[in-house]
Protein backbone atom coordinates (compact mmCIF):
# COMPACT_ATOMS: atom_id res chain seq x y z
CA UNK A 1 0.00 0.00 0.00
CA UNK A 2 1.87 3.23 -0.96
CA UNK A 3 2.70 5.91 1.43
CA UNK A 4 -0.33 9.16 1.69
CA UNK A 5 0.29 12.58 2.24
CA UNK A 6 -1.27 13.14 6.31
CA UNK A 7 0.10 9.59 7.10
CA UNK A 8 3.12 8.76 9.40
CA UNK A 9 5.52 6.99 7.23
CA UNK A 10 6.46 3.38 8.56
CA UNK A 11 10.37 2.82 9.25
CA UNK A 12 12.51 1.70 5.99
CA UNK A 13 16.16 1.11 5.97
CA UNK A 14 18.00 2.16 2.83
CA UNK A 15 22.11 1.46 1.56
CA UNK A 16 23.57 4.46 1.18
CA UNK A 17 26.45 5.67 -0.83
CA UNK A 18 29.38 4.85 1.43
CA UNK A 19 27.74 1.34 2.12
CA UNK A 20 26.50 2.06 5.26
CA UNK A 21 22.56 1.53 5.83
CA UNK A 22 20.17 4.47 6.88
CA UNK A 23 16.50 4.52 8.62
CA UNK A 24 14.06 7.13 8.51
CA UNK A 25 14.46 6.22 12.29
CA UNK A 26 17.91 8.40 11.80
CA UNK A 27 16.15 11.56 11.22
CA UNK A 28 13.82 11.65 14.09
CA UNK A 29 13.12 14.83 15.38
CA UNK A 30 13.96 16.26 11.79
CA UNK A 31 12.35 17.26 8.15
CA UNK A 32 13.04 15.18 5.61
CA UNK A 33 12.86 15.31 1.93
CA UNK A 34 13.47 12.59 -0.54
CA UNK A 35 13.44 12.77 -3.94
CA UNK A 36 13.17 10.12 -6.15
CA UNK A 37 14.38 10.55 -9.73
CA UNK A 38 15.49 7.92 -12.39
CA UNK A 39 19.50 8.14 -13.26
CA UNK A 40 22.77 9.43 -12.05
CA UNK A 41 24.42 11.91 -14.57
CA UNK A 42 21.87 12.30 -16.59
CA UNK A 43 20.52 15.88 -17.53
CA UNK A 44 17.50 16.19 -15.80
CA UNK A 45 18.78 13.98 -12.66
CA UNK A 46 22.11 16.19 -12.38
CA UNK A 47 20.02 19.63 -12.84
CA UNK A 48 17.56 18.71 -9.95
CA UNK A 49 20.88 17.31 -8.04
CA UNK A 50 22.60 20.28 -8.23
CA UNK A 51 19.62 22.16 -7.39
CA UNK A 52 19.24 20.32 -3.97
CA UNK A 53 23.05 20.75 -3.66
CA UNK A 54 23.15 24.48 -4.20
CA UNK A 55 20.08 24.88 -1.39
CA UNK A 56 21.36 22.43 1.09
CA UNK A 57 22.47 24.96 3.07
CA UNK A 58 18.72 26.74 4.03
CA UNK A 59 17.18 23.22 4.28
CA UNK A 60 19.89 22.85 7.09
CA UNK A 61 18.84 26.02 8.22
CA UNK A 62 15.34 24.38 8.41
CA UNK A 63 16.24 21.08 10.43
CA UNK A 64 15.48 19.74 7.07
CA UNK A 65 17.87 17.23 5.46
CA UNK A 66 17.93 16.01 1.78
CA UNK A 67 17.76 12.15 0.55
CA UNK A 68 18.05 11.20 -3.31
CA UNK A 69 16.89 7.78 -4.21
CA UNK A 70 17.54 6.18 -7.14
CA UNK A 71 18.27 2.29 -8.74
CA UNK A 72 21.29 3.33 -9.55
CA UNK A 73 24.36 1.28 -7.70
CA UNK A 74 26.33 2.32 -4.56
CA UNK A 75 29.26 2.78 -7.01
CA UNK A 76 27.54 4.70 -9.57
CA UNK A 77 26.02 6.79 -6.64
CA UNK A 78 29.19 7.79 -5.17
CA UNK A 79 31.22 8.84 -8.59
CA UNK A 80 28.14 10.91 -9.10
CA UNK A 81 28.33 12.72 -5.85
CA UNK A 82 31.95 13.34 -6.32
CA UNK A 83 31.31 14.59 -10.13
CA UNK A 84 29.03 17.07 -8.49
CA UNK A 85 30.67 18.23 -5.32
CA UNK A 86 26.88 16.58 -4.34
CA UNK A 87 26.34 17.58 -0.32
CA UNK A 88 23.68 15.26 0.80
CA UNK A 89 23.01 11.44 1.03
CA UNK A 90 22.43 9.26 -2.29
CA UNK A 91 20.57 6.02 -1.44
CA UNK A 92 20.39 2.83 -3.56
CA UNK A 93 16.76 1.11 -4.07
CA UNK A 94 18.40 -1.38 -6.82
CA UNK A 95 14.76 -3.98 -6.13
CA UNK A 96 12.93 -1.19 -5.87
CA UNK A 97 11.25 -2.01 -2.55
CA UNK A 98 11.44 1.76 -1.51
CA UNK A 99 10.15 3.13 -4.95
CA UNK A 100 7.07 0.85 -4.37
CA UNK A 101 6.25 2.13 -0.85
CA UNK A 102 6.05 5.55 -2.22
CA UNK A 103 4.71 4.61 -5.36
CA UNK A 104 6.93 5.79 -7.96
CA UNK A 105 7.87 2.69 -9.77
CA UNK A 106 5.38 2.95 -12.59
CA UNK A 107 5.01 2.33 -16.54
CA UNK A 108 6.23 4.46 -18.95
CA UNK A 109 7.00 5.33 -22.31
CA UNK A 110 9.20 6.20 -25.17
CA UNK A 111 9.07 6.54 -28.52
CA UNK A 112 6.32 3.83 -28.71
CA UNK A 113 8.34 1.35 -25.96
CA UNK A 114 6.78 0.81 -22.23
CA UNK A 115 9.25 0.25 -19.87
CA UNK A 116 9.53 0.34 -15.79
CA UNK A 117 11.17 3.30 -14.15
CA UNK A 118 11.14 6.16 -11.51
CA UNK A 119 8.74 8.53 -11.52
CA UNK A 120 10.60 12.01 -10.17
CA UNK A 121 8.61 12.66 -7.16
CA UNK A 122 9.80 14.43 -3.83
CA UNK A 123 7.99 13.68 -0.26
CA UNK A 124 8.55 16.20 2.60
CA UNK A 125 8.62 14.73 5.87
CA UNK A 126 7.97 16.70 9.00
CA UNK A 127 9.81 15.50 12.16
CA UNK A 128 7.11 13.48 13.60
CA UNK A 129 7.50 11.19 10.80
CA UNK A 130 3.94 12.47 8.85
CA UNK A 131 4.23 12.96 5.38
CA UNK A 132 2.74 16.07 4.85
CA UNK A 133 3.62 17.09 1.40
CA UNK A 134 4.43 15.11 -2.09
CA UNK A 135 4.98 16.18 -5.67
CA UNK A 136 4.68 13.63 -8.40
CA UNK A 137 5.55 13.67 -12.27
CA UNK A 138 8.20 16.88 -11.16
CA UNK A 139 9.15 19.13 -13.48
CA UNK A 140 12.92 19.83 -12.74
CA UNK A 141 12.68 24.17 -13.19
CA UNK A 142 11.64 25.65 -10.06
CA UNK A 143 11.30 22.84 -8.16
CA UNK A 144 14.04 22.82 -5.48
CA UNK A 145 12.85 26.50 -4.82
CA UNK A 146 9.38 25.08 -4.60
CA UNK A 147 10.18 22.22 -2.20
CA UNK A 148 12.35 24.78 0.16
CA UNK A 149 9.29 27.67 0.52
CA UNK A 150 7.27 24.42 1.48
CA UNK A 151 10.02 23.64 3.88
CA UNK A 152 10.27 27.16 5.27
CA UNK A 153 6.55 27.57 6.27
CA UNK A 154 7.07 24.59 8.26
Amino acid sequence: MAIKAGKKVPNFKIPIEDGRNISLKDFAGKNLVIFFYPKDDTPGCTKEACGFRDENKKFNKKNTFIIGISKDSLKRHQKFIDKYDLNFTLASDEESNICEKFDVWKEKSMYGKKYMGIERSTFLIDSKGILIREWRKVKVKNHVEEVLAEVNNL
